[in-house]
């Protein structure tokens, strides 16, 4: 019998701006999307208010947004403090509605960047670049 693999599941936004998609390079140098693990004592809350937790933390108390509903699954696996850890995410769609971005200290850069011609291959690696990947030929179908 195959052993069982342990993931940690997180929550990610493709959040959204006059046709522009926000990604943000935390302070390894890695680019991501906003979003992030559930904590143990998230068991029971809704999803939606662990993602109002995530984006306060690193974004900032004053952005808002409108969420909107799942539509990438992504596997993502690293390096963290010398382990391999797996991470499996939902990632939903977001629309910005007000506020002002104020990086958390995890973070370094963000842009808005075109969902029309953004390559993410220069960008991101693994799993979030096949999640990225798959949001923007979604988005592009539609448009």
């Amino acid at each position: 019998m195959a052993e069982r693999d342990l993931y940690y599941v997180a929550l990610k936004v493709f959040l959204e701006h006059d046709g522009n998609l926000f990604i943000f390079k935390d302070k390894y140098g890695d680019w991501d999307i906003p979003g992030g693990r559930i904590k143990t004592d998230e068991f029971s809350a809704p999803l939606e208010k662990v993602i109002e937790r995530k984006m306060r933390e690193e974004l900032g108390s004053s952005v808002k947004c409108k969420l909107g509903n799942p539509i990438v699954l992504m596997r993502h696996e690293r390096q963290e403090n010398g382990k391999n850890v797996r991470i499996f995410a939902v990632g939903y769609t977001a629309t910005l509605t007000g506020g002002h971005i104020q990086l958390s200290e995890q973070h370094t850069d963000y842009e808005w960047v075109p969902i029309k011609s953004f390559e993410p291959e220069k960008y991101f690696t693994g799993g979030w670049l096949e999640g990225v990947k798959e949001y923007l030929a979604i988005k592009r179908g539609f448009q």
